[in-house]
């Protein structure tokens, strides 16, 4: 089992940053890949970034590539989204997933666990 708890959320004037956080605690944080999704009010949940297991290799949605930034430090089983050029259609609840592989993916039914998710508003 992988426990994960999200952080970091709030409201954000348009142009602005926050970094989301998301705490994993039980099965090897190490060995999982990781993902941030997003659901926006009325709409489905979709994909934002992944990460592989060492950090060494990310991908984004095409509607977050070049603003948002996926990491993970895995001493301190944490991992991280900084979002920076926030729009109002950033707004949604964040949410962060682990698989148990080691290679990353985009897919939500790949996904294995899943926390209860922080709310960013951004604000135009």
């Amino acid at each position: 089992q992988v426990q994960l708890v999200e952080s970091g959320g709030g409201l954000v004037q348009a142009g602005g940053s926050l970094r989301l956080s998301c705490a994993a605690s039980g099965r090897t944080f190490r060995g999982s890949a990781m993902g941030w999704f997003r659901q926006a009010p009325g709409k489905e949940r979709e994909f934002v970034a992944t990460i592989n297991w060492s950090g060494g290799t990310t991908y984004y949605a095409d509607s977050v590539k070049g603003r948002f930034t996926i990491s993970r430090d895995n001493a301190k089983n944490t991992l991280y989204l900084q979002m920076n050029s926030l729009k109002p259609e950033d707004t949604a609840v964040y949410y962060c997933a682990a698989r148990y592989e080691l290679v990353y993916s985009t897919k939500q039914n790949e996904y294995d666990f899943w926390g209860q998710g922080t709310q960013v508003t951004v604000s135009s």
